[in-house]
């Protein structure tokens, strides 16, 4: 990394050794009991004049660096390429620099609904009148963002004089896009379709077993995935071969990419891993199409003990796109 040598170079100063810094590093390489190469303490080096920014997840500081261009007072911001270490370190440290240095006490404020069951051109269309209007006041801003299988994203954000009123608008805005796609919101913000799934379940103290053919795992991995899974979620079987099907969940003979198929499924899983719902997903993720159904196909079966419902999608992209929205399709 040339990072403190360029800047440094810049500024027109040397660079030294921080002890506070080179101490940091030596610590945590010290407590996960791992040998730390002498080439790491260069990470300890700072051009002079330039503040430190203390690292909380990893090795590398940040630095706030000012350099004069032509007399002009500037800053250059120098942090670790690591995205979850540089976007805290940005949150932490930069932006509050940044809004300091302009004298700008406003603030910035962004909530993002994430939606799935609509198409992305297709929730643009029903946003269309709503986005003619914010056009036209220009705060908060709206835009999409299509994130595989953690759902279409449509984000709003405000700019006002403090974080409470940037919250009221967004809260207003947000009614108004809820009134149009409000049957596709799912999560805000940080939440995702599997926890929004396990905090429904829970709330009706219900419990969770799945069959897993075409997605091979991935639905509990997503699930497990969120801490307090375990009150939900029983269990699950990847029955990927037909088999396993046959066998352990007592599906009839016949083809295994069907309504059918995933019925039977989510019976058997329901029954072996004695949940309160048994969900089960088998599809075509590629490359050649299986029981006369096309690539893309995917067949979701739910028994909640009263009644079974079962459901046919045709999904698109290739064979790790389709299984990654099979995920949120079928929790969906």
């Amino acid at each position: 990394d040339l990072t403190r040598e360029a800047i440094a170079a810049v500024m027109g100063v040397a660079l030294v050794h921080d002890d506070s810094v080179a101490a940091v590093i030596t610590n945590m390489f010290a407590s996960r009991g791992r040998y730390m190469a002498a080439n790491n303490l260069r990470q300890a080096l700072v051009p002079v004049g330039a503040t430190i920014i203390p690292q909380t997840r990893g090795t590398a500081p940040g630095l706030i660096c000012p350099v004069s261009v032509g007399g002009v007072d500037k800053v250059v911001y120098a942090v670790p390429g690591v995205p979850h270490e540089m976007k805290e370190m940005v949150e932490r440290a930069v932006l509050p620099d940044l809004r300091r240095r302009s004298g700008d006490t406003g603030t910035i404020v962004s909530r993002t609904l994430r939606t799935w069951g609509e198409s992305e051109s297709g929730l643009n269309e029903r946003l269309d009148p709503l986005i003619a209007q914010l056009d036209e006041t220009g705060n908060p801003t709206l835009a999409f963002l299509a994130s595989g299988w953690e759902g279409l994203k449509v984000r709003l954000t405000a700019k006002a004089a403090t974080a409470a009123e940037a919250e009221s608008l967004l809260d207003t805005w947000d009614a108004e896009v809820r009134l149009l796609v409000g049957e596709h919101v799912f999560a805000v913000d940080d939440e995702t379709m599997e926890s929004a799934t396990l905090a429904l379940m829970r709330d009706q103290g219900l419990t969770l077993g799945l069959a897993e053919s075409v997605t091979g795992g991935l639905v509990a991995g997503r699930l497990t995935a969120v801490p307090g899974a375990s009150d939900v979620l029983r269990g699950a079987v990847v029955s990927y071969a037909s088999e396993v099907k046959f066998d352990l969940l007592e599906v009839p003979p016949g083809p295994v990419v069907s309504e059918a198929a995933a019925a039977a499924m989510a019976s058997g899983i329901r029954r072996v891993l004695g949940a309160d719902v048994g969900l089960a997903l088998t599809g075509v993720a590629g490359p050649a199409e299986q029981d006369g159904m096309p690539v893309g196909t995917l067949c979701v079966g739910i028994d909640d003990g009263r009644v079974v419902v079962t459901r046919t999608f045709r999904l698109p992209g290739q064979r790790e796109q389709m299984r990654q929205m099979s995920v949120i399709t079928a929790l969906d």
